[in-house]
Parts: C-alpha cells; structure tokens; sequence
C-alpha cells in the first residue's frame, strides 16, 4: 500500500480502520486472523447467568400458576402473595442444578445485608425477567436501583468517606450513557456551541469525535497524561482545569488504552481543583474500574460535581447485554445550574418538560437525561428493557456477595498471563510491570517504548521519517493476520497500537508476540541497511 493510501486512512476512527485491517488480516485462508483490536472479552461470569436463567424458570412457573385454568400457552402476570414460600420450594427442589444456589443465596442476601423485602425484590425480578410490563419508574426498577447502587458503592467509592445518596438511570451500555449525556448537556444549556471542555488524554475515541459533530461545535482543550510518568496527569496538565472557560472535564479512568488508573495524589489534586472550581461540570466513564483492587472514582472524591457512566460490559463479559448506569449525586451541581440559567432558557425548558411533570422547572437533571432520551414525548415508555435491569441486578449481586473477590482475582490473573506472554515473545520488559495503578485491560505497543529500549532513538526517528504512522499496523495484519488498533486515534502522543488483553487465549498473545518481534528485527535490519548502523536485529527476549 503506497504512502498516500496509508495517509488517508490515517485519518480513519480507530474502529473504522479496524475494518480496513480485519479485511488485510482475513485474506489469507490458510492462516488464522489474531484480533486483538476490539476490547470485548472472550471470558464472562457464569454464576449469574446459570442465575438468570433459573430465575426465568422460575418465573415461568407464577406466570403460568397465574392462569392455569387456560392449557392454550396462555400465562399471566405472576402473584405477589406467597411467592418467598414458593421460591424457597423452588430452591430446595432444584438446589442441585448450577443457578439454584445463588439465586437462593441472592434473595437471603437482599433480605438478610440489604434490608430489602425479599418476597417485593422476587416479585420484581420475575415480572421483570418476564419482561410483562413497562420498566416503571422509568428511570430504573425501585429495588434494582437500591441493589445496583450497593455494587456502584463497594467498586466505585469503596471506604473513602462519601456523604449522601445518589440516582442511577440504566442505560444500554456506556455507549448509550455518552449519547444521552452529550444530548442532555446541550438541550438544557450546561453546555453549548463554542465551549471549552477539557479531555483527560487519551481517551475513548468516541469523547474526542461527539464534540466535533455539528451538533455540538465544543472546542477541545486536551489534558496530556505523561507516558513517561506513568501514564499520570502532572499538576501543571491538570491545571488547566482551573481557567474559568472549561465548562467540563470529560475522563476514562483507568484510562483507554494505556489501561492505567489515576493515582492517589492525581486525585486529590484534581479533587482540590475541583474546590477552586465549584462549577467545573466532570464525566468519569469508569468501565474498568472493577479490574483495580481497592479502585477509587472521581465520583467518590467531588460527587457534587461529577457524573458517573460505569458499564457492566467489560468486567462480566456482557457486551451483548448493553448495560450501564449514570449516576448522579442528589445534591449536584446541574440541577444548581439550572435554576440559575437565564429566564427565556428557564421558560423554554418548562415548555419542554411540561408534558410530563406539572412542575418542570423542578425536574432533576437525571430525570431529564431519561425524557431526552426518549425525545420528552416519549418518556411513558422510557427506560431499559427490564429482563436487561435483571441480569444487571444478578451481575451486581454475584459481585456484592463473592467477599474475597475470586472473581476480580481470577480476572486479573487471566488478562496479566496474557500480558506477560506476549512481552515475553517481544522481547522487551512491560513498562509499567510493577505499576500499582496498572489494570492491563489493554496494553500499547509504542514505537518510542519497544524501538528506543531495544535500539537508540536514533532508530526511533528513522522509523518515524520512513514509514507512515499505521504502515507497520498494516504489514502486521496482511503478513501475520494480527489486527490491533492506532492509539493515534485514542490521542496518543507517538505511533502505537492498543492490544486488548481480553478476547483472545494466552496461546494467540505468543504468537502475536512472535510476530512482532519478527517485523520489528526487520525494521532494524532495513535500518541498518539505509544508515550503515550495525544495530542488533535480535531483540533478546527477556
């Protein structure tokens, strides 16, 4: 592919190019295609599956004791009277089958830790597994919410001290939380055409493109995390946050793709930013959160000021389910904002919301985010699909209940193998091997890194003048059938390429590993060649 080529495609969205490499990476029939491009897991929780469908057998059951007078395939809404005593016939007729026990143990949890009623909470769960009435409150099922903010507050908050209470709205995944956030920001004025916000670099592509749409016209001011540092926001990066024109600061902590959660002292210095800058409006999209032990959010830290979207997608292997939450603390700062806004805007969003509240002026900001995303007229029949809000409910309670954390022990385990696999095929140490801020979600595979450890940047330079940013990227994937992705498009400061630890075994991450070490000591070979130099092409596997 000629230099021009490459250029233009350059300018692809990272997901858009994966496209343009998988079809590179598949030509050849004879060879297995390695994605390690996309960040969707090739592992997931099955406890609370075997869980989910034996509470649909469950619920099959009251359904159908409903109108068992009519043999026609006819059931109807199941009974709340009595139906803790029929569960618990239920779970010692059928303990033995995978599924049984931890529903059994779920429901005594919800009981016993929560102080929730168990025979409503059974109630809810299988009229909404049965998916046989609207989702009422809209928002989110009553008892769901209180479950799924226990799990928000044992891995989102953890110990830190935090006071009040907060609402979660269930969305179809982080990527639904982001659209109704932007849409939501700009019909009721929090943000506008030509604000500043600020991005904590890099960053999930998708934060960096929203903004540019005509929809939006914001103006991006980048906050740069330093490789070199950690991957960690300095002080003098993250004080740009306190000039009065940025409106927001949007962040993926740990971040995307270096996988790297900000540190301790990152988030105290932002937190007292945040003191300075009372009306500085913060987005922490925290999806691989529960990969860090003992993770704190920003959430935790400014909870006035901050929104928080967290996707069960990742940690529970449920990309297909599509689901998320936002969460927003009671007493926040946009509901202040919104009483404060100038009166003809007051007036325009009263007639806005008037159709579905007699008193919209005093409309939650959150409430809000549910009507718009149901363009207001709409807002009877908002709201996730309930069998969605229940598998999220058991996903929640498998975690709240599993006190050592096997689970989260297992996982990190299952992603650092792989890790240390493939760096141990390329040849060169992980930079940050003893990080205790490094989840290893994703790993990035920069030129600077790999070619100035194992050679000089002498070699890094000449890298960088001969070949296109992605050209490497693309040989990889029509000569070895390995599709990973441009952290240019992630805002990374040098040419890199993100590699999920996620979706593929530890055998493929060998090979992946072979076949870059491989290209590369043919970099160094044609470097040799153009400058005379008589560099190593052996990379010494360490």
């Amino acid at each position: 592919m000629s230099k021009p080529d490459l250029a233009k495609l350059s300018s692809l969205s990272p997901f858009e190019l994966k496209d343009e490499l998988i079809q590179l990476a598949s030509g050849d029939a004879n060879r297995l295609m390695l994605n390690a491009g996309r960040g969707n897991p090739n592992f997931l929780a099955t406890v609370p599956r075997h869980g989910f469908w034996q509470l649909g057998l469950f619920a099959m059951r009251e359904s159908e004791r409903s109108f068992s007078y009519m043999p026609e395939g006819v059931g109807g809404f199941p009974r709340r009277a009595g139906i803790e005593e029929r569960f618990d016939l239920f779970a010692r007729e059928f303990e033995d089958v995978p599924g049984v026990k931890f529903l059994a143990g779920a429901v005594s949890y919800v009981r016993d830790q929560l102080g929730l009623n168990a025979g409503d909470f059974l109630y809810e769960m299988c009229e909404g597994i049965l998916a046989c009435n609207y989702p009422v409150p809209d928002r989110m099922l009553k008892l769901s919410e209180v479950v799924v903010g226990q799990y928000i507050r044992k891995e989102m908050i953890g110990s830190h001290p935090f006071i009040g209470e907060f609402d979660l709205f269930a969305v179809e995944g982080g990527t639904a939380a982001m659209t109704y956030l932007f849409n939501s920001f700009r019909e009721n004025h929090l943000i506008k055409a030509g604000d500043t916000i600020a991005l904590g670099m890099p960053i999930f592509t998708p934060y960096i493109e929203i903004p540019e749409l005509n929809d939006y016209q914001l103006v991006e001011l980048m906050v740069d995390a330093d490789p070199k540092a950690g991957w960690q926001y300095s002080k003098q990066e993250l004080d740009k946050l306190r000039d009065p024109k940025v409106k927001a600061f949007f962040l993926v902590n740990p971040s995307n793709p270096p996988s790297v959660r900000m540190s301790d002292e990152s988030l105290e210095y932002l937190a007292s930013i945040v003191e300075s800058r009372p009306d500085l409006i913060i987005l922490t999209d925290d999806v691989y959160g529960t990969f860090a032990d003992n993770f704190v959010s920003l959430f935790a830290l400014c909870p006035r000021n901050t929104i928080l979207v967290y996707s069960f997608s990742k940690y529970f292997g449920a990309t297909g389910w599509r689901l998320g939450v936002i969460a927003t603390h009671r007493e926040n700062i946009f509901d202040e904002q919104l009483a404060k806004l100038p009166e003809a805007q007051r007036k325009a969003l009263h007639k806005r919301y008037n159709s579905i509240t007699t008193t919209p002026d005093q409309l939650k900001f959150i409430d809000r985010i549910v009507a718009d995303s149901r363009t207001v007229a709409l807002n009877h029949t908002a709201g996730l699909s309930t069998p969605q809000q229940v598998q999220m409910v058991l996903f929640s309670l498998f975690s709240l209940m599993d006190t050592p954390d096997a689970y989260k022990q297992a996982m990190k385990r299952l992603i650092r193998n792989r890790k240390a696999a493939l760096f141990r095929e390329i040849g060169i140490a992980p930079e940050n091997a003893d990080d205790p801020n490094a989840v290893d979600y994703y790993t990035l595979l920069d030129i600077e890194q790999l070619g100035g450890k194992a050679i000089g940047p002498e070699f890094v330079k000449w890298v960088l003048d001969s070949a296109e940013p992605v050209e490497l990227l693309f040989r990889l994937a029509e000569e070895a059938g390995v599709v990973l992705l441009p952290g240019r498009g992630f805002g990374t400061r040098h040419p890199s390429g993100r590699v999920s630890l996620a979706n593929l075994n530890e055998s493929d991450y060998v090979k992946i590993g072979r076949s870059i070490r491989k290209l590369f000591e043919e970099y160094v070979k044609r470097y040799n060649e153009a400058t005379g130099n008589k560099a190593d092409a052996k990379v010494t596997k360490k």
